[in-house]
Protein backbone atom coordinates (compact mmCIF):
# COMPACT_ATOMS: atom_id res chain seq x y z
CA UNK A 1 0.00 0.00 0.00
CA UNK A 2 1.34 3.45 -1.15
CA UNK A 3 1.67 6.06 1.59
CA UNK A 4 -1.02 7.78 0.40
CA UNK A 5 -3.28 5.43 0.62
CA UNK A 6 -1.96 4.15 3.77
CA UNK A 7 -4.29 3.23 6.72
CA UNK A 8 -2.87 4.00 10.48
CA UNK A 9 -4.23 3.00 13.50
CA UNK A 10 -5.49 6.26 15.89
CA UNK A 11 -6.07 6.43 19.92
CA UNK A 12 -7.70 9.70 20.98
CA UNK A 13 -5.32 10.99 23.88
CA UNK A 14 -6.06 14.31 24.68
CA UNK A 15 -3.15 16.21 26.46
CA UNK A 16 -3.91 17.14 29.83
CA UNK A 17 -2.25 20.25 29.44
CA UNK A 18 -6.07 21.02 26.89
CA UNK A 19 -8.03 19.49 29.71
CA UNK A 20 -6.31 21.78 32.62
CA UNK A 21 -7.06 24.75 29.47
CA UNK A 22 -10.46 24.34 28.82
CA UNK A 23 -10.96 23.80 33.09
CA UNK A 24 -9.73 27.02 33.45
CA UNK A 25 -11.75 28.92 30.47
CA UNK A 26 -15.01 27.44 31.68
CA UNK A 27 -14.40 28.35 35.40
CA UNK A 28 -13.97 32.16 34.08
CA UNK A 29 -16.97 32.29 32.01
CA UNK A 30 -18.87 35.98 31.95
CA UNK A 31 -22.21 35.66 30.55
CA UNK A 32 -23.64 37.98 28.76
CA UNK A 33 -26.66 40.11 30.52
CA UNK A 34 -30.17 38.40 30.50
CA UNK A 35 -32.74 38.46 28.30
CA UNK A 36 -36.29 39.53 29.51
CA UNK A 37 -37.32 36.22 31.22
CA UNK A 38 -34.39 34.39 30.59
CA UNK A 39 -35.87 31.91 28.16
CA UNK A 40 -35.57 31.04 25.32
CA UNK A 41 -37.02 33.03 23.09
CA UNK A 42 -34.03 35.24 22.60
CA UNK A 43 -31.65 32.30 22.16
CA UNK A 44 -29.96 30.06 24.27
CA UNK A 45 -30.32 31.31 28.15
CA UNK A 46 -28.26 32.20 30.91
CA UNK A 47 -29.95 29.65 33.47
CA UNK A 48 -29.16 26.75 30.70
CA UNK A 49 -25.70 28.23 30.61
CA UNK A 50 -24.75 28.26 34.09
CA UNK A 51 -26.24 24.90 35.02
CA UNK A 52 -24.29 23.42 31.95
CA UNK A 53 -21.07 24.92 32.99
CA UNK A 54 -21.29 24.09 36.51
CA UNK A 55 -21.81 20.21 35.37
CA UNK A 56 -18.92 20.76 32.53
CA UNK A 57 -16.43 22.15 35.54
CA UNK A 58 -17.62 19.93 38.18
CA UNK A 59 -18.72 16.30 37.31
CA UNK A 60 -18.38 16.07 33.38
CA UNK A 61 -15.20 13.21 32.74
CA UNK A 62 -13.82 13.52 29.39
CA UNK A 63 -11.45 10.88 30.17
CA UNK A 64 -14.43 8.56 30.72
CA UNK A 65 -15.76 9.26 27.16
CA UNK A 66 -12.54 9.38 25.55
CA UNK A 67 -11.90 5.96 26.88
CA UNK A 68 -15.53 5.23 25.74
CA UNK A 69 -14.60 6.32 21.62
CA UNK A 70 -11.54 4.63 22.42
CA UNK A 71 -13.16 0.95 22.56
CA UNK A 72 -13.82 1.22 18.88
CA UNK A 73 -11.16 0.82 16.83
CA UNK A 74 -10.17 3.63 14.89
CA UNK A 75 -7.76 5.12 12.00
CA UNK A 76 -6.21 7.74 9.64
CA UNK A 77 -5.81 7.91 5.89
CA UNK A 78 -5.27 10.23 3.29
CA UNK A 79 -7.75 10.82 1.08
CA UNK A 80 -8.20 14.17 -1.71
CA UNK A 81 -5.49 15.74 0.28
CA UNK A 82 -7.53 15.13 3.02
CA UNK A 83 -7.05 13.21 6.56
CA UNK A 84 -9.50 10.94 6.90
CA UNK A 85 -10.32 9.96 10.47
CA UNK A 86 -12.95 6.95 11.09
CA UNK A 87 -14.30 4.22 13.36
CA UNK A 88 -14.51 0.81 11.14
CA UNK A 89 -15.61 -2.28 12.78
CA UNK A 90 -16.46 -5.29 10.90
CA UNK A 91 -19.03 -7.96 12.02
CA UNK A 92 -18.03 -11.48 12.84
CA UNK A 93 -20.94 -12.43 10.60
CA UNK A 94 -20.31 -13.09 7.26
CA UNK A 95 -22.66 -11.47 4.32
CA UNK A 96 -22.80 -8.63 7.31
CA UNK A 97 -24.07 -5.66 4.77
CA UNK A 98 -21.29 -2.98 4.71
CA UNK A 99 -22.56 -0.09 5.76
CA UNK A 100 -21.79 4.50 6.08
CA UNK A 101 -23.03 5.75 9.47
CA UNK A 102 -22.75 10.05 8.73
CA UNK A 103 -23.15 12.52 11.09
CA UNK A 104 -24.83 15.56 11.72
CA UNK A 105 -23.72 18.96 12.53
CA UNK A 106 -23.17 20.41 14.92
CA UNK A 107 -22.38 16.70 15.55
CA UNK A 108 -19.52 13.74 15.32
CA UNK A 109 -18.75 10.04 14.69
CA UNK A 110 -19.58 10.11 18.50
CA UNK A 111 -23.40 10.14 17.98
CA UNK A 112 -23.39 6.60 16.72
CA UNK A 113 -21.44 4.76 19.32
CA UNK A 114 -24.69 3.19 21.05
CA UNK A 115 -25.93 1.68 17.29
CA UNK A 116 -22.22 0.15 16.57
CA UNK A 117 -22.69 -3.13 18.95
CA UNK A 118 -26.49 -3.75 17.92
CA UNK A 119 -25.55 -3.15 14.14
CA UNK A 120 -22.28 -5.20 13.98
CA UNK A 121 -23.55 -8.56 16.44
CA UNK A 122 -27.00 -8.32 16.47
CA UNK A 123 -27.68 -11.52 17.97
CA UNK A 124 -26.23 -9.92 21.29
CA UNK A 125 -29.07 -7.59 20.65
CA UNK A 126 -31.82 -9.70 20.11
CA UNK A 127 -31.65 -9.19 16.04
CA UNK A 128 -30.32 -12.24 13.85
CA UNK A 129 -27.33 -12.80 12.27
CA UNK A 130 -28.90 -11.70 8.96
CA UNK A 131 -28.90 -8.52 10.52
CA UNK A 132 -25.56 -7.73 10.82
CA UNK A 133 -23.56 -4.65 9.26
CA UNK A 134 -19.83 -4.23 9.30
CA UNK A 135 -20.16 -0.23 9.75
CA UNK A 136 -17.66 2.76 9.30
CA UNK A 137 -18.10 6.06 10.80
CA UNK A 138 -15.72 8.58 9.79
CA UNK A 139 -15.57 12.34 10.79
CA UNK A 140 -16.41 14.97 8.74
CA UNK A 141 -13.53 16.82 6.87
CA UNK A 142 -13.02 19.57 9.18
CA UNK A 143 -15.17 18.39 11.89
CA UNK A 144 -13.04 15.87 15.31
CA UNK A 145 -9.98 14.57 13.97
CA UNK A 146 -10.61 14.72 10.00
CA UNK A 147 -8.23 17.53 10.20
CA UNK A 148 -7.11 20.69 9.38
CA UNK A 149 -8.76 21.42 6.59
CA UNK A 150 -6.32 23.69 4.03
CA UNK A 151 -8.01 23.92 0.82
CA UNK A 152 -11.20 25.41 -0.50
CA UNK A 153 -14.26 23.52 -1.97
CA UNK A 154 -15.36 20.81 0.43
CA UNK A 155 -18.82 20.28 -0.56
CA UNK A 156 -21.03 17.30 0.17
CA UNK A 157 -20.62 16.10 -2.77
CA UNK A 158 -16.90 16.36 -2.49
CA UNK A 159 -17.43 14.61 1.00
CA UNK A 160 -19.51 11.94 -0.75
CA UNK A 161 -16.92 10.92 -3.35
CA UNK A 162 -14.03 10.73 -0.79
CA UNK A 163 -15.97 8.34 1.34
CA UNK A 164 -16.95 6.30 -2.03
CA UNK A 165 -12.77 5.97 -2.03
CA UNK A 166 -12.64 5.17 1.67
CA UNK A 167 -15.14 2.31 1.14
CA UNK A 168 -13.06 1.04 -1.39
CA UNK A 169 -10.07 1.24 0.27
CA UNK A 170 -11.31 -0.70 3.31
CA UNK A 171 -12.06 -3.67 0.23
CA UNK A 172 -15.79 -2.86 0.28
CA UNK A 173 -17.21 -3.79 -3.29
CA UNK A 174 -20.83 -2.72 -1.99
CA UNK A 175 -22.08 -0.82 0.90
CA UNK A 176 -25.10 1.44 1.83
CA UNK A 177 -25.23 4.85 3.60
CA UNK A 178 -27.12 6.07 6.80
CA UNK A 179 -27.39 9.62 7.79
CA UNK A 180 -28.62 12.71 9.43
CA UNK A 181 -28.42 16.56 8.57
CA UNK A 182 -25.21 17.05 7.26
CA UNK A 183 -24.98 13.29 6.75
CA UNK A 184 -28.24 13.13 5.27
CA UNK A 185 -26.82 15.47 2.48
CA UNK A 186 -23.89 13.59 1.70
CA UNK A 187 -26.04 10.01 1.96
CA UNK A 188 -27.87 12.01 -0.98
CA UNK A 189 -25.19 12.86 -3.13
CA UNK A 190 -23.47 9.23 -2.81
CA UNK A 191 -26.92 8.22 -4.21
CA UNK A 192 -26.80 10.93 -7.30
CA UNK A 193 -23.08 9.64 -7.34
CA UNK A 194 -24.47 5.59 -7.90
CA UNK A 195 -20.90 4.26 -7.50
CA UNK A 196 -20.75 0.58 -8.58
CA UNK A 197 -22.32 -1.52 -5.75
CA UNK A 198 -24.22 1.39 -3.98
CA UNK A 199 -26.99 -0.30 -1.90
CA UNK A 200 -28.96 2.53 -1.28
CA UNK A 201 -29.32 5.27 1.11
CA UNK A 202 -31.49 5.73 4.53
CA UNK A 203 -31.72 9.17 5.78
CA UNK A 204 -33.64 10.94 8.42
CA UNK A 205 -34.48 14.17 6.60
CA UNK A 206 -34.91 14.32 2.95
CA UNK A 207 -34.66 18.74 2.47
CA UNK A 208 -37.03 19.00 -0.03
CA UNK A 209 -39.06 21.87 -0.45
CA UNK A 210 -42.02 23.36 -2.05
CA UNK A 211 -42.05 24.12 -5.68
CA UNK A 212 -44.55 26.83 -6.11
CA UNK A 213 -46.43 24.10 -8.07
CA UNK A 214 -50.40 24.82 -6.57
CA UNK A 215 -50.45 20.94 -7.85
CA UNK A 216 -48.21 20.15 -4.95
CA UNK A 217 -50.33 21.73 -2.00
CA UNK A 218 -53.74 19.46 -3.24
CA UNK A 219 -51.79 16.25 -2.30
CA UNK A 220 -50.29 17.36 1.13
CA UNK A 221 -52.33 15.40 4.02
CA UNK A 222 -53.19 17.30 6.97
CA UNK A 223 -49.56 15.55 8.84
CA UNK A 224 -48.04 17.64 5.96
CA UNK A 225 -49.80 20.85 7.10
CA UNK A 226 -47.77 20.44 10.53
CA UNK A 227 -44.49 19.29 8.40
CA UNK A 228 -44.99 23.05 7.04
CA UNK A 229 -45.63 24.66 10.62
CA UNK A 230 -42.30 23.00 11.86
CA UNK A 231 -40.13 23.91 8.44
CA UNK A 232 -41.69 27.83 9.11
CA UNK A 233 -40.55 27.46 13.14
CA UNK A 234 -36.96 26.30 11.93
CA UNK A 235 -36.43 29.10 9.44
CA UNK A 236 -36.98 31.87 12.98
CA UNK A 237 -34.98 30.11 15.13
CA UNK A 238 -32.19 28.57 12.96
CA UNK A 239 -30.42 31.57 12.53
CA UNK A 240 -27.19 29.57 12.35
CA UNK A 241 -27.35 28.71 8.81
CA UNK A 242 -27.67 31.97 7.23
CA UNK A 243 -24.29 33.23 9.52
CA UNK A 244 -22.63 29.62 8.39
CA UNK A 245 -23.57 30.50 4.87
CA UNK A 246 -22.65 33.96 4.69
CA UNK A 247 -19.67 34.73 7.47
CA UNK A 248 -18.65 31.40 8.47
CA UNK A 249 -14.96 32.79 9.57
CA UNK A 250 -16.49 35.58 11.66
CA UNK A 251 -18.23 33.77 13.71
CA UNK A 252 -16.02 31.08 14.36
CA UNK A 253 -13.89 33.37 16.21
CA UNK A 254 -15.83 33.69 19.17
CA UNK A 255 -16.49 29.77 18.88
CA UNK A 256 -13.02 28.93 19.13
CA UNK A 257 -12.02 31.19 21.70
CA UNK A 258 -14.92 30.34 24.04
CA UNK A 259 -15.95 26.78 24.92
CA UNK A 260 -19.42 28.38 26.20
CA UNK A 261 -20.09 30.11 22.92
CA UNK A 262 -19.65 26.82 21.04
CA UNK A 263 -22.11 25.38 23.53
CA UNK A 264 -24.67 28.50 23.30
CA UNK A 265 -24.10 28.51 19.53
CA UNK A 266 -25.05 24.45 19.12
CA UNK A 267 -28.74 24.94 20.92
CA UNK A 268 -30.07 22.85 18.15
CA UNK A 269 -28.96 19.88 20.67
CA UNK A 270 -31.40 21.36 22.65
CA UNK A 271 -34.02 21.96 19.91
CA UNK A 272 -33.81 25.76 20.31
CA UNK A 273 -35.15 25.44 23.89
CA UNK A 274 -38.64 24.15 22.71
CA UNK A 275 -38.85 20.77 25.24
CA UNK A 276 -38.37 17.95 23.03
CA UNK A 277 -35.13 16.96 23.17
CA UNK A 278 -33.76 13.89 24.55
CA UNK A 279 -30.54 14.22 24.16
CA UNK A 280 -28.63 14.25 27.49
CA UNK A 281 -26.76 16.99 29.31
CA UNK A 282 -23.66 14.26 29.00
CA UNK A 283 -24.06 13.77 25.32
CA UNK A 284 -23.87 17.71 24.47
CA UNK A 285 -21.30 18.45 26.68
CA UNK A 286 -18.96 15.42 24.92
CA UNK A 287 -20.15 16.81 21.98
CA UNK A 288 -19.00 20.04 22.44
CA UNK A 289 -15.79 19.20 24.02
CA UNK A 290 -14.92 17.05 20.95
CA UNK A 291 -15.49 20.16 19.19
CA UNK A 292 -13.33 22.73 21.44
CA UNK A 293 -10.84 20.04 21.69
CA UNK A 294 -9.79 19.73 17.80
CA UNK A 295 -10.51 23.31 17.55
CA UNK A 296 -12.81 22.62 14.27
CA UNK A 297 -15.14 25.46 15.05
CA UNK A 298 -14.10 27.17 12.08
CA UNK A 299 -14.09 24.00 9.61
CA UNK A 300 -17.56 22.40 10.63
CA UNK A 301 -19.46 25.71 9.86
CA UNK A 302 -17.71 26.06 6.67
CA UNK A 303 -19.98 23.69 5.34
CA UNK A 304 -22.70 25.79 5.18
CA UNK A 305 -20.88 28.61 2.90
CA UNK A 306 -19.40 26.10 0.13
CA UNK A 307 -22.56 24.26 -0.35
CA UNK A 308 -24.04 28.34 -0.88
CA UNK A 309 -21.55 28.82 -3.01
CA UNK A 310 -21.04 25.89 -5.08
CA UNK A 311 -23.14 27.37 -8.31
CA UNK A 312 -24.19 23.40 -8.45
CA UNK A 313 -28.09 22.80 -9.91
CA UNK A 314 -30.59 21.06 -8.20
CA UNK A 315 -30.48 17.17 -9.45
CA UNK A 316 -33.44 14.28 -9.43
CA UNK A 317 -31.96 11.19 -7.56
CA UNK A 318 -32.25 8.07 -8.57
CA UNK A 319 -31.28 5.89 -5.94
CA UNK A 320 -32.83 3.20 -3.73
CA UNK A 321 -33.69 5.11 -1.04
CA UNK A 322 -35.73 4.87 2.56
CA UNK A 323 -36.73 7.78 5.05
CA UNK A 324 -37.06 7.75 8.93
CA UNK A 325 -38.93 10.66 10.43
CA UNK A 326 -39.09 11.33 13.87
CA UNK A 327 -41.97 13.21 15.46
CA UNK A 328 -40.03 16.31 16.73
CA UNK A 329 -37.39 16.62 13.68
CA UNK A 330 -37.21 18.50 10.68
CA UNK A 331 -40.53 16.72 8.93
CA UNK A 332 -39.93 15.68 5.33
CA UNK A 333 -42.83 15.85 3.41
CA UNK A 334 -43.58 13.18 1.06
CA UNK A 335 -45.07 14.82 -1.86
CA UNK A 336 -42.05 17.27 -1.92
CA UNK A 337 -39.54 14.15 -1.17
CA UNK A 338 -40.81 12.05 -4.20
CA UNK A 339 -40.69 14.64 -7.00
CA UNK A 340 -36.96 14.91 -5.77
CA UNK A 341 -36.21 11.67 -5.32
CA UNK A 342 -37.91 8.88 -7.45
CA UNK A 343 -36.38 6.04 -5.91
CA UNK A 344 -38.05 6.17 -2.61
CA UNK A 345 -38.99 2.29 -1.12
CA UNK A 346 -39.13 3.22 2.35
CA UNK A 347 -41.15 5.66 4.77
CA UNK A 348 -41.21 5.29 8.31
CA UNK A 349 -42.62 7.80 10.96
CA UNK A 350 -42.07 7.28 14.57
CA UNK A 351 -43.33 9.05 17.75
CA UNK A 352 -40.28 9.36 19.60
CA UNK A 353 -36.94 11.02 19.04
CA UNK A 354 -35.68 13.90 17.35
CA UNK A 355 -32.60 15.38 14.99
CA UNK A 356 -30.36 13.55 16.97
CA UNK A 357 -31.99 10.41 16.99
CA UNK A 358 -28.99 8.26 16.93
CA UNK A 359 -28.45 9.44 20.46
CA UNK A 360 -31.88 9.94 21.73
CA UNK A 361 -33.82 6.49 20.23
CA UNK A 362 -30.38 4.81 18.77
CA UNK A 363 -32.76 1.38 18.65
CA UNK A 364 -35.27 2.96 16.63
CA UNK A 365 -32.70 3.49 13.81
CA UNK A 366 -30.95 -0.24 14.04
CA UNK A 367 -34.57 -1.59 13.48
CA UNK A 368 -35.24 0.96 10.72
CA UNK A 369 -31.78 -0.18 8.78
CA UNK A 370 -32.33 -3.73 9.57
CA UNK A 371 -36.07 -3.57 7.78
CA UNK A 372 -34.49 -1.64 4.39
CA UNK A 373 -31.26 -3.50 4.28
CA UNK A 374 -32.95 -6.43 4.57
CA UNK A 375 -33.05 -7.22 0.71
CA UNK A 376 -28.84 -7.55 0.92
Amino acid sequence: MSSESAIRPFTIAVPQAELDDLADRVARTRLPRPAPGDDWDYGTPNHYLAAMVEQWRTTFDWRAQEARMNAFPQYLTEIDGQTIHFVHVPSAETDATPLLLLHTYPGSFAEFLDMIGPLTDPVAHGGRREDAFSVVVPSMPGTGFSTPVADRGWTMARVARTYDTLMRRLGYETYGTHGSDGGAMISRELGLLDPPGFLGLHVLQLFSFPSGDPSEFERLEPADYAGLEHMQWFQQVGGYNQMNGSRPQTVAVGLADSPVAQLAYNELFNSFGNGTSLVTEEQILTQVSLSWLTNTAATAVRYHFEEAHSGVEPRVSAARTGVQVFADDFQTIKVFAERDNTGIVHWSRHERGGHYAAMEVPDAIVGDLRTFFSPY
